[in-house]
């Protein structure tokens, strides 16, 4: 199977040299600079230092190039990047089935990335999200991880979920395809919130609770979009927010943490090097919310804090402040 990595960020790069196990892989990069360097240094040291990438891994930066002989795309860009890669593949005339790895809404629109996917290439051919509990350092080191496919075509989901198989990544096969892309953008909001809440050092205590209100944040909207519950319970919604709030990994987590040490957002974006996804996410699904008439008092806070119109330490007192309330609400 020849499978064509659409993105070199960190987690392209990890499922790439993941796969290279038992597939041909070839990876793709806008940058001639960037292509040139991983081919040199068979290491993506820009954005994925520390891990050789097998021989064995193509990399391309002409996108015809990389399609040439695919059995299946996966897309590996930042949310706001995947409209303008779905109209690229959309004039290649390419008719390979893609599976994408985005988490967050696009700016603007507030579209997950089935509807920007519709909107881009109307006629695409099958096409899934991948998602769930997954640090790309683990992925690429091949220690034990398990993910959700997901499709409207469930008999797509279960091809992939079998292709992309190994004995240390349990894939499992879903048709939620909103419910799953809901739970990878809005946990990275949370975790924007569990890592300003442990950086002002509130404790275990309260990390638990942001999670476990954020995950009926996540619910109360996923419902009204159309999202199952068994979903916001699953890898995609619970398993992944755990370990995104949790883990020192997340750049979201340290984004907050950042945060909460007085940094701007300019200037914690620049540390980490890296997109964090949660920062431009809150702000469109805090506004969705508002436009749906959802409670999301954690997104909220988190919202106003990249706004820079609440401190860190203010928001969160706002949140412990508020009017009491049955917790089934």
């Amino acid at each position: 199977m020849r499978i064509s990595i659409l993105g070199a960020g960190a987690w392209g790069t990890a499922l790439a040299i993941r796969l290279a196990a038992h597939a041909s892989v070839i990876v793709w990069t806008r940058s001639n600079e960037h292509a040139e360097s991983m081919q040199r240094e068979r290491e993506n040291r820009r954005y994925f230092p520390g891990h050789s990438l097998p021989s064995s891994i193509g990399i391309a930066a002409d996108l015809d190039a990389a399609l040439i002989g695919a059995d299946l795309l996966i897309a590996a860009v930042p949310s706001n990047a995947f409209r303008s890669l779905a109209t690229a593949l959309r004039a290649s005339a390419t008719d390979v089935p893609l599976v994408w790895l985005c988490k967050g809404l696009e700016t603007g629109s507030r579209k997950l990335p089935h509807a920007v996917l519709a909107e881009a290439w109307p006629a695409h051919p099958p096409a899934a999200v991948l998602s769930g509990p997954s640090f790309a350092h683990e992925v690429a080191s091949g220690l034990p991880a398990a993910l959700t496919v997901a499709s409207l075509d469930a008999d797509f989901a279960r091809q992939v979920a079998r292709e992309l198989h190994d004995p240390k990544l349990r894939l499992y096969a879903s048709n939620d395809v909103i419910g799953v892309e809901l739970g990878g953008a809005v946990k990275n909001v949370i975790a924007i919130a569990a890592g300003i809440a442990d950086g002002l050092g509130f404790g275990y205590n309260a990390r638990a609770a942001l999670l476990t209100r954020g995950l009926a944040e996540l619910t109360r909207l996923g419902l009204q979009l159309g999202g199952r519950p068994e979903t916001f319970m699953g890898l995609s919604g619970m398993g992944d927010l755990i370990l995104t709030c949790t883990g020192d990994l997340s750049r979201n987590r340290q984004l907050g943490l950042r945060l909460a040490a007085g940094e701007s957002l300019e200037g914690a974006l620049r540390e980490l090097g890296h997109v964090a996804e949660g920062a431009t996410t809150a702000l469109e699904v805090a506004c969705l919310a508002r436009e749906l008439g959802i409670d999301m008092p954690i997104t909220e806070a988190v919202a106003q804090i990249l706004n820079q119109e609440t401190p860190p330490r203010e928001a969160v007192a706002a949140l412990l402040a508020r009017d009491l309330k049955d917790e089934s609400i």
